[in-house]
């Protein structure tokens, strides 16, 4: 599977969960669409682009299960919510519940916006190891009061890899009629997603990352009932411009001035791309990650996070022990040619692994090899 991607061969890449890694045929397919654009701009912004977007959509649709007429594409993960957040009306006082592993930047997002309207940021702790779904619902469920309006959580966390219970997290809170926002943007590709099952209000994902398509492809699910108050923070032409849909919310979001949306249309490749070659490897790189996730207990001799590999998929967060040098990154890249991240999160130093299909368990093996020099 290396030979499918564009990866430089001479480093040790464990760090797909940051950008992503985009396959040859799907990068391809992404030059194909950007010379298509340049062949004839102007027949391509008002006539073809709508109708290869809305095979875009149908494709991705049927692989989230879900209405096309449901999503519009965005830069990213972090675009799409902003749109949501600066679209909400809230009281002041009101309440935005999340956990305290949420991404840092979209944190940053809500809380920019939130000084702004007199809103509530709560993070709440969910405690660790996390053993029981039921036990993360507790503690999450802490944080509601009278006064939460909004609950807003990662399907799979940024900074610990922990797959949340989003499914019981959307119905507990449509039993207290709270809205529900899940950043996906580690999901889709990463694990099965079925948004008419997990049935949130909002969704975001990215398919750059665990999809493998171009940079720059993400989406935003909005239930119906939203459509008509969500806005977009970028307004153009609208119903007045060449989208022919009769739905304004994809009028709204699709078109927002000149830009090259290319990276959109190879979804129905990236797709086709990942039934044939990515799919029925993720249980082999799941595997992988769980036993490099055992080992860096044995060799940091720090605990996990979790009590059970089962809230793990294709990347593990383990943490670094104390005597760890402060420039381990660094050294890391300089003396073994090893793209790994290190982090802080919550006053410790992290390590995550992550492992997709090019990756196989020697390149887990070198990096405990070189792990092994420091320790």
């Amino acid at each position: 599977m290396k030979d499918f991607f564009l990866l430089d061969p001479d480093i040790t890449f464990l760090n797909h969960g940051s950008f992503g890694a985009c396959p040859k045929p799907i990068f391809k397919n992404y030059q194909y669409w950007q010379k298509k654009l340049e062949h004839q701009p102007v027949l391509f912004f008002v006539d073809l682009v709508y109708r290869h977007l809305k095979e875009s959509r149908i494709s991705l649709s049927k692989f989230l299960g879900c209405n096309g007429d449901n999503i519009v594409f965005l830069q990213n993960p972090t675009t799409a919510i902003s749109n949501i957040i600066y679209s909400l009306k809230l009281d002041l006082g009101d309440e935005i519940l999340m956990s305290d592993h949420e991404y840092g930047a979209v944190v940053r997002a809500w809380k920019k916006w939130s000084k702004k309207v007199g809103v509530k940021v709560i993070e709440q702790p969910i405690g660790l190891p996390v053993s029981t779904k039921e036990k993360l619902i507790e503690d999450l469920s802490k944080g509601i009061t009278k006064r939460t309006k909004v609950i807003f959580i990662s399907h799979i966390s940024s900074a610990t890899a922990l797959e949340f219970p989003v499914k019981d997290i959307c119905d507990l809170a449509k039993s207290k009629k709270i809205m529900t926002i899940i950043d996906g943007a580690h999901a889709p590709g990463q694990v099965n997603v079925n948004l008419n099952h997990i049935d949130c209000d909002f969704f975001i994902g990215a398919c750059h990352k665990w999809l493998c398509a171009p940079k720059g492809t993400s989406f935003l699910f909005a239930q119906k009932k939203h459509q008509e108050w969500l806005k977009p923070l970028i307004f153009s032409w609208g119903k007045y411009g060449d989208d022919p849909s009769s739905s304004i919310f994809l009028q709204e979001f699709q078109y927002q001035g000149t830009r090259d949306m290319s990276s959109f249309l190879t979804l129905p490749k990236v797709i086709e791309f990942f039934n044939d070659f990515i799919k029925g490897r993720r249980e082999s790189c799941s595997k992988i990650i769980k036993k490099v996730g055992s080992e860096l207990v044995d060799l940091l001799h720090t605990d996990p996070i979790y009590n059970h590999p089962e809230w793990i998929n294709q990347m593990v967060s383990h943490p670094l022990p104390v005597s760890a040098p402060k420039n381990i990154k660094e050294i890391l890249w300089n003396d073994f040619k090893i793209e790994i991240p290190i982090f802080d999160w919550r006053g410790q130093r992290y390590i995550r692994v992550s492992c997709n299909v090019y990756n196989n368990y020697d390149d887990m093996d070198y990096l405990l090899n070189a792990l092994k020099t420091l320790f």
